[in-house]
């Protein structure tokens, strides 16, 4: 009898054993399963997480910085902030690849220009979220890539008038931002409150500071727009940088080399903007176009004032994607325009063409979307059929726009 209870009692602790031990197994297989799942393409630690981990479809890199200027970490505040912006840039996702391509076309000019004036490169992400590289003009008055508007622009030594405007000038304005970022961190000696000053001025983020008894950008309380700028900045760097974090597959970072262009002076009056082109042998659009800081048709000159114009040096080759970011947003296309016009050479003055060089996995609805105008007329400009949705790379296609006016 004692015999048979001990059999008993031993096997059912061998039966308990058994199932202890497949449990166990079973427990770390599920745990190892999970963990792998939750890292699964991610090559960055994340500093800054939400319930799940990820901020949906986006991976927060670890360690993020502004010109090296450390994100102060475990702050729920600025977990959030960060959270709101990397969400909202992902909505570019659809468009990156011509957020990627004017990055490219633009870096080349406005890098060695930071480097030349001793400003880190990480501002150049400020002309990014300010004009995604265009001369746009902001309903405030705002210009250009970066922005300026005309007391700032002017305080920086950049000539405004009813004939020039040298905002929409890339390089001049460029170093007219330098000099407004140096002057901040001098102020600051800090370059995250110097990017914080771009938008809400250096006497703005002064008083904040000092009212507030803050030594830094990240406990100050500001405005919506002022207290997202550098989150904003850090997403598109991000995006930029690291496109995978934001699940977008991309080769390298590939800058073009800059346009060879033709530099002419001029240090006499223009009456004629005409009469100037037919000297230039070039066409007034294309003198228009690349010297977008020629806002008026003459140029009265009494001082002889030098001036430079610059021209492509082949008119031959494809430059459409630099002469949309140079003649910015400033008109709608012409979405009511005679159809009969895009078959004619006589176009009006008060109509501008563009043409754009198609590059690979564009869509006719992205394009439309990117200039502003109706599929179906971009369709009609260029004899496509309605149901037409891609196109062929290096297919070269035909938009109108209105000559700006002052």
């Amino acid at each position: 009898m004692n015999r048979l209870l001990t059999n008993t009692i031993n096997y059912i602790k061998q039966k308990l054993l058994l199932q202890y031990v497949i449990a166990l197994v079973l427990i770390t297989s599920i745990y190892v399963i999970i963990k792998i799942f939750i890292n699964f393409n991610s090559k960055n630690e994340l500093a800054y997480k939400n319930n799940n981990d990820f901020v949906i479809g986006i991976n927060i890199p670890k360690n993020l910085n502004f010109c090296g200027e450390a994100i102060p970490a475990n702050n729920l505040e600025i977990k959030k902030n960060i959270e709101e912006e990397f969400l909202s840039t992902a909505n570019w996702k659809n468009n990156a690849a011509l957020i990627f391509t004017k990055a490219e076309r633009w870096f080349p000019y406005i890098e060695p220009i930071l480097k030349e004036e001793n400003v880190p490169t990480d501002f150049k992400y400020v002309a990014v979220i300010e004009s995604h590289l265009s001369n746009v003009v902001s309903p405030a008055g705002a210009v250009g890539f970066w922005q300026l508007v005309k007391s700032s622009a002017q305080n920086y030594d950049l000539e405004i008038n009813e004939f020039v405007d040298e905002r929409y000038d890339v390089e001049k304005s460029t170093r007219a931002a330098c000099k407004l970022f140096k002057e901040a961190h001098k102020e600051f000696n800090n370059y995250t409150l110097a990017a914080a000053a771009y938008n809400l001025g250096i006497g703005g983020i002064s008083r904040a500071l000092k009212n507030q008894n803050k030594n830094n950008y990240y406990d100050l309380k500001l405005n919506a727009e002022t207290k997202a700028f550098v989150y904003r900045i850090l997403a598109y760097k991000t995006l930029l940088e690291h496109p995978e974090n934001f699940g977008i597959k991309r080769k390298k970072f590939k800058p073009k080399s800059k346009l060879a262009y033709t530099k002419i002076e001029v240090d006499s009056s223009i009456t004629n903007l005409k009469f100037l082109a037919t000297k230039l042998k070039c066409p007034v659009l294309t003198l228009k176009i690349f010297n977008p800081w020629f806002v008026g048709e003459k140029l009265p000159n009494p001082t002889n004032k030098k001036y430079i114009f610059s021209l492509p040096k082949n008119f031959n080759d494809a430059y459409s994607e630099y002469m949309r970011d140079l003649i910015g947003e400033d008109g709608a296309a012409l979405n009511t325009l005679d159809l009969g016009m895009a078959e004619s050479t006589n176009v009006p003055d008060s109509v501008k063409i563009l043409t754009h060089t198609v590059t690979i996995n564009e869509t006719i609805k992205e394009l439309a979307d990117f200039y502003e105008v109706n599929p179906l007329i971009l369709k009609k400009w260029n004899n496509y059929s309605d149901t037409c949705n891609y196109l062929k790379p290096g297919t070269v296609l035909k938009l109108f726009f209105p000559v700006k006016k002052n």
